[in-house]
């Protein structure tokens, strides 16, 4: 009898959905190479039958506080491993706080960190801001507290810590960091990584380094990114940057580009506030908060054999006559293209030389500009190594650094 290939595939959905798990896993097969481990500050070394050991076993060290300049150890664990969730929630919650303090991930007794990034910008909010949402990796349930689902093998170790680079004693910090012990070490295995930066005024023409080139096999897995746009350019659009990667020695030009920023995270024609699994905009601007925005390269995965170089144009783009007026203002920016609805766009663009938009030869039509904003991002990747040579982590100062308007 031939079986409907309907029927079959609704058959397969079904086994995916009651069957499966993240991972792969199925979730009635008993796994024995693997054993559930929970750290907090009741048992910041996740040992078997160390928990709950404070007041009697009475809840006796839920939080602790973190004064200013201080490090506090959130697990420090000998031996093989996957980190399958990190929960956090602290008291001060705001944009200077979530700026200032520091998280750092170390894998395998390695000194420099493969994570170090501004607290609130790692669990996926861009510009540090706390806000409603849930996707495939990151998940702020109610504004209040922050969780990571991104798996994060090690071999031999991991250390994960926090650092206080304000001026405030921190008085609440409350965690868990769930993981599992594990007998067997797959070769393809790959260590997580997370690199954040800022540029508070981009250079015009030159890319914003959304994460510099890497070396190594790996994955991209995604990023966060914050703009705050220059006032100097009004209410001209700011997202017309296509993210570039360049993979496996590429240099002049990449092997991956897009069409435009809000393009990048499945969006169009602007760019208002959503999420989704893969890719939302968290703030729209509103109050003039700035942009926050995510994409998570989960269904269209990014490998890379040899490097990986992930950048950001910063561009913008109105009519021509605004556009002009800007440019006779003597507003920074460098026409690139203009687009008249008779086809492609016209490019405009030659390194070192500047079109004037007053020539009465162009056609009406929107230009795409260079521009200089204020612009963040986080970057998360897999790497075959458990450390990376990327520049550290930027001062507080930066981090926190609020533009005058």
């Amino acid at each position: 009898m031939r079986i409907p290939f309907l029927l079959i595939s609704l058959l397969l959905l079904c086994s995916m959905v009651t069957g499966q798990a993240l991972g792969g896993k199925v979730l009635f097969e008993f796994d024995s190479t693997s054993s559930p481990r929970w750290a907090s500050f009741e048992n910041p070394g996740a040992e078997k039958g160390k928990g709950a050991t404070r007041n009697n076993g009475a809840k006796g060290y839920p939080s602790d506080d973190l004064a200013p300049g201080e490090t506090k150890q959130l697990l420090k664990v000998k031996g093989a491993g996957i980190i399958n969730r990190i929960w956090i929630t602290i008291d001060d919650r705001s944009p200077e706080m979530l700026r200032s303090l520091k998280i750092e991930m170390f894998w395998d007794d390695a000194v420099r960190p493969a994570v170090s990034a501004p607290l609130g910008d790692f669990f996926g909010m861009g510009l540090g801001r706390t806000t409603v949402f849930h996707n495939a990796l990151f998940a702020n349930p109610e504004g209040r507290s922050f969780v990571c689902y991104i798996p994060m093998p090690f071999r031999r170790g991991a250390r994960i810590q926090v650092t206080n680079e304000s001026s405030i004693r921190l008085s609440h910090l409350f965690y868990d960091i769930d993981f599992q012990q594990v007998t067997q070490w797959k070769e393809s295995n790959l260590y997580f990584h997370a690199w954040w930066h800022r540029d508070t005024a981009t250079r015009l023409g030159e890319d914003f380094q959304v994460l510099p080139r890497v070396s190594g096999k790996g994955r991209f897995l995604g990023v966060n990114v914050g703009v705050v746009e220059n006032p100097v350019y009004e209410k001209h659009w700011w997202g017309e940057g296509e993210v570039k990667m360049y993979l496996d020695g590429d240099r002049q030009y990449p092997t991956l580009s897009g069409t435009g920023t809000e393009d990048y995270i499945g969006s169009g024609w602007g760019e208002g506030e959503f999420y989704n699994d893969y890719a939302g905009c968290l703030s729209a601007n509103k109050d003039g908060r700035g942009w926050a925005f995510y994409r998570w390269h989960i269904p269209d995965p990014i490998y890379f054999k040899k490097d990986c170089k992930v950048v950001l144009p910063e561009m913008g783009s109105n009519e021509k006559k605004l556009v002009a007026q800007l440019q006779a203002k003597g507003v920074p920016l460098i026409p690139v293209t203009i687009d008249d609805q008779q086809g492609p766009v016209k490019p405009l663009y030659t390194p070192g030389k500047i079109t004037d938009l007053s020539d009465p030869s162009l056609p009406d039509g929107y230009v795409m500009f260079y521009r200089s904003d204020d612009v963040s991002a986080t970057s998360y990747f897999y790497l075959d190594k458990p450390s990376n040579e990327l520049p550290a982590l930027q001062a507080v100062t930066i981090r926190t650094y609020k533009a005058k308007k």
